[in-house]
C-alpha cells in the first residue's frame, strides 16, 4: 500500500470493494458448493467433457491442493482443480472447472486479449515488484527519474490488470455457455453457476480498480515534487 499520507484515503473505497468482492466469492462457494448438481458430475468430470467436445482430450487435468486454487497452466497444458473442485458433483465445482476450462478454449482460439496480457506478463512481474521501491527511494531522496521510472514501471502492471479484465469475463462466458450447453439442463442451477462466476469476476475488477488508485496516487506525489 506504499506509505500513509493524504492521498491514502483515495484507496479506502476500493479496499472495502475488495474485502466485499473476496466475501461475495467465499458466501457464493459455499452456498453452491453445498448444491448438488443435476447431472451428479465432479468438476474434473465437467472439465473433461468440455475439452473432450472441443477436440481437446490432449489437456491433462489434475488435482492441486488448497481451495479455490485452480489455474490453467497452458505450458505443462495442465488444468489444475483445488481438491474439492475435482472430486465433488456440486453446482460451485463444475463452474469454476468449467471456468478454467474456458481458459484452454482461450488458447485453442488465439484470443486475442489473452495474448495480449501473456506478453505483458514478464515486464508487468517486475514492474509491480520495483515500481514502489524506486518510487519510494526517489520520494524520499528527491530523485525525479528515480518516481518517474517507477510510475512507469507500476503502469505496465495496470496494463496487466486491464488486459486480464476482458480474458477472465470472456472465460466465464465460454464456461456458461458450456455448461447451458447439454451438461446443466435445470435453470435455477445456472443461475448459481452465473453467481458463482460474477462472484470472481468482481474480485477481478477490484484488483484492476486498485491498480489504478494506486497509479493515481504516485502520480500526485510526484507532483508533490515539481
Amino acid at each position: 500500500m506504499f506509505f500513509f499520507d493524504p492521498t491514502f484515503l483515495l484507496i479506502i473505497p476500493v479496499l472495502i470493494l475488495s474485502f466485499y468482492a473476496q466475501n461475495k466469492v467465499k458466501s457464493n462457494y459455499n452456498k453452491f458448493n453445498k448444491i448438488k448438481n443435476s447431472a451428479g458430475l465432479s468438476g474434473s468430470e465437467v472439465a473433461k467433457k468440455i475439452l473432450n467436445r472441443n477436440g481437446l482430450s490432449n489437456i491433462k487435468i489434475q488435482k492441486t491442493e488448497g481451495t479455490l486454487t485452480d489455474h490453467f497452466n497452458p505450458r505443462e497444458k495442465v488444468v489444475n482443480l483445488s481438491e474439492e473442485v475435482y472430486s465433488k458433483p456440486s453446482v460451485s465445482s463444475i463452474s469454476i472447472a468449467a471456468h478454467e476450462a474456458g481458459h484452454v478454449l482461450q488458447h485453442q482460439a488465439d484470443y486475442v486479449p489473452l495474448k495480449i496480457r501473456n506478453s505483458i506478463l514478464p515486464v508487468a512481474s517486475f514492474g509491480s515488484k520495483a515500481a514502489f521501491p524506486l518510487f519510494l527511494v526517489g520520494f524520499l531522496f528527491q530523485t525525479n527519474f528515480l518516481m518517474d521510472i517507477g510510475i512507469i514501471f507500476f503502469a505496465g502492471a495496470l496494463l496487466f490488470h486491464l488486459a486480464t479484465l476482458p480474458v477472465e469475463f470472456n472465460a466465464s462466458n465460454r464456461a456458461y455457455a458450456e455448461l447451458s450447453n447439454g451438461i446443466i439442463v435445470d435453470k435455477d442451477e445456472l443461475q448459481g453457476t452465473k453467481k458463482v462466476l460474477n462472484a470472481a469476476a468482481l474480485t477481478y475488477v477490484a484488483s484492476t480498480l486498485m491498480a489504478l488508485v494506486q497509479l493515481l496516487r504516485l502520480l500526485i506525489l510526484r507532483g508533490y515534487r515539481d
